[in-house]
């Protein structure tokens, strides 16, 4: 299940964000599959975080994460990303499925919906105050039919937690500096 912290002024952030940092280069990729091509997915990392694409990653089921300090095993304060075959016809479907599945574990949960502004592609933003005090900002992006994928960015929070605000003003930034390109084979994804 996913959750994520709602904060009024993250939603402030979210609108005005822009891609101001370059890639730090491929953080994971995919082959080809049927008539979907192989990609990459580069993105701009905050100092202090690792980024992992293979170890951590791979033992959870997930194309990457970013964590600070010492793996924890925890969900919270990882920066998840999924990349997964398009099932669904537009990406606003894609988030109401993921709204219906997270209601439907939590009926007692908030669900509230922010603006992203990402330069190259379409992207939805939701954010999950659980009834369990654990909550989700889970952001959906879609960059375009002919790459066969939609790719999720996703974090957890104690709903307490005093470093919301700058996990959250950093996960804002991975999300609109990731950027999608064929994947030409010649470059690892870093922390493979």
């Amino acid at each position: 299940m996913r959750r994520v912290l709602w904060v009024p002024a993250f939603c402030l952030f979210a609108a005005q964000a822009h891609a101001a940092t370059p890639a730090d280069g491929v953080l994971a990729h995919g082959a080809r599959d049927g008539t979907a091509p192989a990609w990459a997915v580069t993105v701009a990392t905050p100092g202090g975080w690792t980024r992992d694409c293979c170890t951590y990653a791979r033992a959870i089921g997930v194309d990457a994460v970013l964590y600070q300090g010492e793996w924890s095993g925890k969900p919270q304060r990882v920066m998840v990303l999924n990349v997964t075959p398009r099932k669904l016809p537009t990406l606003t479907a894609e988030v109401q499925a993921d709204r219906k599945r997270y209601l439907q574990h939590d009926p007692a949960g908030k669900v509230s919906v922010i603006a992203v502004r990402h330069q190259t592609m379409p992207c939805e933003a939701s954010v999950y105050q659980g009834s369990d005090h654990v909550d989700d900002v889970v952001v959906f992006c879609d960059p375009g039919q002919a790459s066969g994928i939609r790719l999720s960015w996703s974090m957890a929070f104690d709903d307490a937690d005093p470093s919301r605000r700058t996990l959250l003003d950093d996960f804002m930034r991975v999300v609109v500096a990731t950027r999608l390109a064929p994947d030409t084979g010649t470059s690892p994804p870093h922390g493979s």
